[in-house]
């Protein structure tokens, strides 16, 4: 049969009765231990309510609380220390991350007057020099080319005469072949060939000269700079003919060296 608990049941009851009150030096000591612990962990208390404060000094151990009841001691935890170095301020609320910023493209350009001056002048001067040396360029071509014709006029006949005519009217020395193509066939580069044989030999206005020119045509026709000189001069004779040629059947007439029939033979102008 079970065994009656009862007389265990009272003897429990008045051991619990025998149990010795705590000593008023106990209690200071619990209250010196809590407020040892407190500081470690920045425990405010007021009245009923305790706020928990970051502590910026190290946790002490559990050994170094004095006289710390069982019960305390078994509920104590170590607090982590913060591994950041011992400037971080104690105010330190968090972490601030970095923050992107987007940049508009448009905003970054550089407007096109704020060039900057020194650049600018260089490459003015640039411009200048190569402008420059252009028109060094052309001035050595126009001197070459004038001393090309200095010497064809200096050697005289036929390519001399045309060659000062031409620069007389102030026109390419390319024409000089189309001329002397007509001159050729008008009075084979004499000079002072006259026709005595056709109409205006008839009518007694002979055409004379390199280009076979009447008295006429002659005086309307020639340089100005040349109407001094006789219809037989060749140089003169030549502008007036070259002149009257153009005035009457166009430039391209000249260059293909005078007019000529379906047969591709010569028509006197």
């Amino acid at each position: 049969m079970p065994v009656d608990s009862a007389p265990n049941r009272a003897t429990s009851r008045h051991q619990t009765a025998r149990r010795p009150l705590v000593t008023e030096q106990a209690r200071r000591n619990a209250a010196h231990t809590t407020a040892a612990l407190g500081a470690a962990v920045g425990v405010v208390t007021t009245g009923a309510f305790a706020l928990v404060m970051p502590s910026t000094t190290g946790v002490p151990s559990i050994a170094d609380a004095a006289e710390i009841p069982t019960s305390l001691a078994a509920n104590a935890v170590a607090l982590p220390v913060d591994p950041a170095p011992a400037h971080r301020s104690s105010s330190t609320l968090g972490t601030l991350s970095p923050v992107s910023f987007v940049v508009n493209a448009a905003d970054t350009q550089t407007p096109a007057d704020s060039t900057d001056p020194d650049i600018a002048a260089l490459d003015k001067g640039g411009k200048l020099a190569d402008q420059l040396a252009a028109l060094h360029a052309q001035a050595a071509q126009e001197a070459a080319e004038n001393a090309r014709i200095d010497q064809i006029v200096a050697q005289g006949g036929l390519d001399g005469w045309i060659a000062e005519a031409l620069r007389i009217m102030d026109m390419p020395q390319s024409y000089a072949p189309g001329i002397k193509k007509i001159i050729m066939a008008e009075s084979g580069g004499n000079p002072r060939a006259i026709n005595n044989w056709d109409a205006n030999a008839a009518r007694g206005t002979p055409s004379q000269g390199l280009m076979q020119t009447i008295p006429s045509t002659f005086r309307k026709f020639v340089a100005p700079s040349l109407a001094n000189r006789p219809i037989t001069d060749p140089v003169a004779n030549i502008t007036a003919g070259v002149r009257y040629m153009i005035a009457t059947y166009g430039v391209d007439t000249l260059v293909s060296g005078g007019r000529s029939n379906h047969l591709g033979q010569y028509i006197g102008y």
